[in-house]
């Protein structure tokens, strides 16, 4: 059976309720088994150093999440970056900082949608992509000088050592229906928040103040010593071709076609709706998928026919589009930039970087 991204999250929320829904719930749940248990395996070895992690010569922090796709993490992992940078030149540090990633889908001389992303919120910041983490952290220390390394979706990648486990987590969509690969979303149990040392709940602004708590309550029932802090996507402006750049209260009462690729299309959608526009229609892609001129014909095509008068899609579908033809035109498109802003627990947060960071930065 081949589902498509929506399809299959219908199928495994239980919205579809179908006879072959129901069979593809049932083969799901049966794989799932398999997978949790290599998993647990897994973890077993590393817990019991049955399988060796290797320690480099910098500070590792590692960004990660329970569930696939849609958490948030990559504007976490660039938040991080800029607010190392900056603390380290307010204390007058010559702190080196790079990004560890393993990439998706790329091809020769290419690289995929979230290292690109890095790679503009981060200028002067070294992004180096490896699926070997250990590899890739080597590289860092050897040819950029790092002292800092920000491991990208690293919660999983247990070979590689680290200082600190950050772990971000979607409060839409907190715990992946609560089953495991491919009956659900998550890549491991919730236990493993054991080993984390603080979680980012992501997406703060879309939920009641008591589900939030609801979260954190489960959370540290988990791990009771975790620090907690809640964040949002907060937009900053709406971002076209050759760098032409409106604020986002341009859009308001505008008519908007919305596109995506992302693990959690609806949070974008919704985010645009909270703009105050009108989201007269949208059309969803798989996650990391790879857009061709074609594409954006058919989506302008679709946008004309709703008489929409912008065509907005997220900072990480822009950088796949950039370089395709047909990006002017009418309607004209654009992508919404926004940056990640910690609402509550950022000073919990920050001191446990400090303490990381304190004994083992340089000094002036």
């Amino acid at each position: 059976m081949a589902f498509s991204q929506d399809q299959f999250r219908a199928i495994i929320s239980c919205h579809r309720r179908d006879a072959r829904a129901s069979a593809a719930r049932s083969l799901l749940g049966v794989a799932s088994l398999g997978y949790g248990l290599a998993v647990h395996v897994r973890n077993a070895l590393y817990d019991h150093r049955l399988l060796r992690t290797h320690r480099m010569n910098a500070i590792v922090l590692s960004v990660g999440n329970l569930t696939t796709g849609g958490t948030g993490k990559t504007p976490l992992v660039a938040w991080l970056c800029q607010t190392i940078n900056q603390r380290s030149k307010i204390k007058n540090q010559n702190c080196q900082v790079a990004i560890l990633t393993r990439g998706y889908k790329m091809q020769e001389g290419e690289m995929s949608d979230e290292p690109a992303l890095l790679s503009a919120q981060c200028p002067g910041v070294a992004v180096i992509v490896n699926p070997d983490r250990v590899a890739g952290a080597a590289e860092a220390i050897r040819a950029h000088g790092a002292q800092v390394l920000i491991m990208d979706d690293g919660f999983q990648h247990r070979r590689l050592a680290r200082d600190l486990d950050i772990v971000a987590i979607d409060a839409t969509q907190p715990f992946g229906f609560g089953k495991m690969l491919p009956a659900g979303l998550l890549r491991e149990p919730v236990a493993g928040l054991r080993r984390a040392h603080a979680v980012v709940l992501t997406r703060c602004d879309q939920l009641p103040q008591d589900t939030l708590e609801q979260i954190e309550e489960d959370v540290h029932r988990i791990n009771h010593d975790l620090v907690i802090a809640r964040s949002i996507h907060s937009p900053v402006g709406i971002r076209m071709h050759e760098g032409t750049e409106i604020g986002v209260e341009e859009i308001r009462g505008k008519r908007l076609f919305a596109f995506c690729g992302i693990g959690n299309p609806q949070s974008f959608f919704h985010t645009v709706e909270r703009l105050d526009s009108r989201l007269v229609g949208s059309r969803v892609y798989d996650d990391h998928y790879r857009y061709e001129t074609s594409d954006l014909n058919r989506i302008r095509e679709e946008a004309v026919r709703q008489q929409a008068e912008m065509v907005l899609t997220t900072q990480k579908d822009w950088t796949k589009i950039a370089k395709l033809a047909g990006l002017q035109g009418h309607p004209p498109l654009a992508y919404l930039a926004v940056e990640l802003q910690i609402v509550a627990g950022a000073q919990e947060l920050m001191a446990l970087i400090d303490r990381l960071l304190g004994g083992r930065m340089p000094h002036p």
